[in-house]
């Protein structure tokens, strides 16, 4: 019953799979454990996919049920980065609009987008101007594609662009499965000075068919602390840090307040924003020393200071 459940749905939270089988989660897991020792699937936080990276893309409403405290908290962490009056691009996705939700307070800001569901957390945010692309609906994530969607956004230029995908790895980036979607963020990337992915830790390691993001275009990763036994996330996080880029990690229970977030919400107290150190010059914050960075460090940076960077980026 378990592998037609993931057969159908391309992913299925442990929670649902012990309320149709009518057993504990502990069982469940259990069994979800056994099962991809055969081959038959694979576990990611929180539940069950189809086997190999590979696959086919699951719908809204599998992702939707998957690493939901994660993807929660890195949103909260994400929304720390974005200024008053700042213009962005934000892709589609469940962990986008977990972010689009606490953007909603941020005054002056632009928000351009391909997403239905970024459009719908921002369309009674008073303060935010949402300008979203054209193309056609694609309705298992309910996003826009497709050849109007791309031509809308030439010749747009915007300071960030926060995506999320399938898979990260640091050989070849962020990943999706879909064809029409990689073509999208693709064109998302063009038009932003800095890229920032938000992925939580069962995507690091997985590798999906269709490039979005290469590695050297990644400003900065969003994503939450691995579980101890997850030495795949880890080797992949620090590969990704000996690249340069930089590594933001949210999510660590009992840690310190992280900076105030943007409209004066702070990022609650459960958060803890640091960065992996980078061993070279690339991306290098100025000031930054070995170790770990602190929200606090992070929050001196002055906000002239960064349209400074980002016009910088720019005339490059």
């Amino acid at each position: 019953m378990i592998l037609e459940m993931v057969r159908a749905n391309g992913a299925v939270s442990l929670r649902e799979l012990a309320r149709v089988v009518q057993t504990s989660e502990v069982t469940v897991r259990r069994d979800v454990r056994a099962l991809e020792a055969e081959g038959l699937l694979d576990r990611r936080h929180g539940g069950a996919v189809l086997p190999g990276g590979f696959t086919r893309e699951s719908g809204f409403p599998q992702k939707s049920h998957l690493a939901t405290a994660e993807k929660t908290a890195i949103a909260d962490l994400a929304a720390s980065f974005v200024e008053e009056g700042e213009a962005i691009v934000v892709g589609a996705g469940t962990t986008t609009q977990e972010l689009a939700r606490r953007l909603a307070r941020v005054p002056g800001l632009t928000v351009v987008t391909n997403s239905l569901l970024v459009a719908q957390a921002l369309a009674h945010a008073n303060r935010v101007e949402v300008v979203m692309t054209g193309g056609t609906l694609r309705g298992s994530n309910y996003a826009l594609v497709g050849s109007g969607a791309e031509q809308s956004l030439h010749g747009l230029r915007v300071s960030r662009a926060f995506l999320s995908g399938s898979g990260l790895t640091a050989e070849r980036g962020l990943s999706t499965s879909n064809m029409l979607s990689a073509s999208v963020d693709r064109a998302l990337v063009q038009a932003a000075a800095e890229v920032v992915v938000l992925a939580d830790h069962t995507k690091l390691g997985t590798d999906t068919m269709f490039q979005t993001v290469p590695t050297d275009l990644i400003t900065r990763l969003v994503t939450d602390e691995p579980p101890g036994h997850d030495d795949r996330a880890a080797t992949e996080l620090q590969a990704l840090a000996d690249q340069g880029v930089q590594i933001a990690v949210a999510g660590a229970p009992g840690g310190s307040a992280g900076a105030g977030g943007p409209g004066g919400d702070a990022v609650p107290a459960r958060q803890q924003r640091r960065d992996v150190p980078l061993p070279g010059p690339r991306r290098q914050v100025p000031g930054a020393g070995s170790g770990l960075r602190s929200a606090s460090m992070l929050g001196e940076q002055s906000p002239g200071a960064e349209r400074g960077r980002v016009a910088d980026l720019r005339r490059r």
